[in-house]
């Protein structure tokens, strides 16, 4: 017998019909004999119903009471669930977040756990029920209702996983795995049987949307092993855990891509020290996040500096440059919103040599210029026009031998 946390996202728990196979699927896994704590999500779409239903009242709603608004869609979801599970003869019991104690700080929207309280979830599990749990969702010290943020149930899976000391947390999504890229730009992507931490990490980081970084970070910590299903079929999925493959498997585990980036760029800058602080303290002030940063120094003892930001932001960064710029007395300030980020990732690179040179050649051959480049110890990005995404990721996708030999 195993303990297993399973987690159900919006789509998974979308409409009546779809409960009932959640709860077909948790009654298959109980009569097999192991405990089961299942945590789901509100309905798809009953998120952006209550935003929308809070924006009709006010423009400005209280961050408390939104929370307070919001945590109701999964109320309703575990309420559900567990009225189907009883109709299926499968005792079950739900729980908000509040009443399984799960411990916040007060940040509004965005909370982090700060403890769980698995005492009811423990009594629940001994009484020979399923233990349906809210998921985006917490108390703080005052009692205080709060939520999580994006992707917050799968990190309320996975912490609850953690604190049971569960054998394995399944989130079970709309995909049935982990692969290798996005299958719709290249359909002879492959379902990867397991990958590490480190990889799935740096994978979601840097745009593949299976699962919400925070949970991975969290299962990292606390070595929760993940396991990706879908909801819709049965199969193994895949596993993120800390252990590495073995020697014959692929150096490279994936291609992750990412459209909504910007560059910027500032030319002619007086090469002298202070002069990275003076353009990135006030972008760091506006909150704007800087991700790929490339600095070149001229013979004529000027530097360019260039960096990219999310799409959205660009607008903000340009503006606050111009002034900035003016006051170092730099030459110019340009920008590009049309670029794109494509990385490979592999923990294979710590042991073999020629995976940039092999990607650049690569790349080369299909005429795609290199705007910028970014590395670490598992990771190659590059930037390039956001027309040439596709091609890059088909491109790479053959050159690093990912495709199923099936397709």
């Amino acid at each position: 017998m195993a303990l297993i946390v399973q987690k159900y996202g919006g789509t998974s728990m979308g409409s009546p019909e779809r409960i009932g196979a959640v709860a077909d699927r948790v009654g298959r896994a109980r009569a097999e004999g192991h405990q089961v704590v299942v945590v789901v999500s509100a309905m798809s779409g009953e998120t952006d119903r209550l935003i929308k239903l809070a924006k009709s009242i006010s423009a400005r709603p209280p961050a408390r009471e939104m929370d307070v608004l919001l945590a109701t869609g999964e109320q309703a979801s575990i309420a559900l669930l567990a009225m189907a599970l009883a109709e299926r003869g499968v005792p079950a019991r739900s729980f908000t977040g509040a009443q399984v104690h799960i411990l916040t700080d007060s940040a509004h929207s965005k909370a982090r756990i700060l403890d769980i309280d698995d005492r009811r979830l423990r009594a629940s599990l001994d009484a020979g029920e399923v233990a349906v749990v809210a998921g985006f969702q917490g108390v703080d010290q005052d009692g205080s209702i709060t939520t999580l943020g994006r992707g917050g149930s799968d990190t309320t899976a996975v912490a609850l996983a953690a604190a049971l000391k569960a054998d394995e947390c399944q989130i079970y999504t709309d995909v049935d795995g982990v692969y290798t890229t996005d299958p719709r730009v290249e359909p002879r992507a492959r379902r990867l049987d397991r990958i590490t931490f480190e990889e799935m990490l740096e994978m979601a980081s840097l745009g593949a949307k299976v699962l919400q970084i925070r949970s991975v970070e969290f299962a990292g910590k606390y070595k929760v092993p993940l396991r990706v299903l879908s909801s819709f079929a049965d199969g193994p999925g895949t596993l993120i855990t800390l252990e590495e493959r073995g020697v014959e498997d692929p150096l490279i585990s994936g291609i992750a891509f990412n459209r909504d980036e910007a560059q910027i760029t500032v030319a002619g800058i007086p090469d002298r020290p202070g002069v990275a602080s003076a353009i990135f303290g006030p972008i760091a002030r506006a909150n704007i996040e800087v991700d790929v940063i490339v600095q070149s120094i001229g013979q004529d003892g000027l530097t360019t500096m260039s960096f990219t930001v999310h799409r959205n932001e660009y607008p903000a960064a340009m503006s606050l440059l111009g002034g900035i710029a003016a006051e170092l007395g730099a030459r110019s300030v340009g920008g590009d919103d049309q670029i794109a980020k494509i990385s490979l990732v592999g923990v294979g690179m710590r042991s073999h040599a020629g995976v940039a040179a092999t990607m650049f050649d690569a790349l080369a051959a299909e005429g795609i210029n290199i705007r910028m480049i970014s590395t670490s110890e598992i990771k190659i990005s590059v930037i390039v026009d956001e027309k040439y995404v596709e091609l890059a990721v088909r491109t790479l996708h053959e050159a690093f031998g990912l495709a199923s030999p099936a397709v």
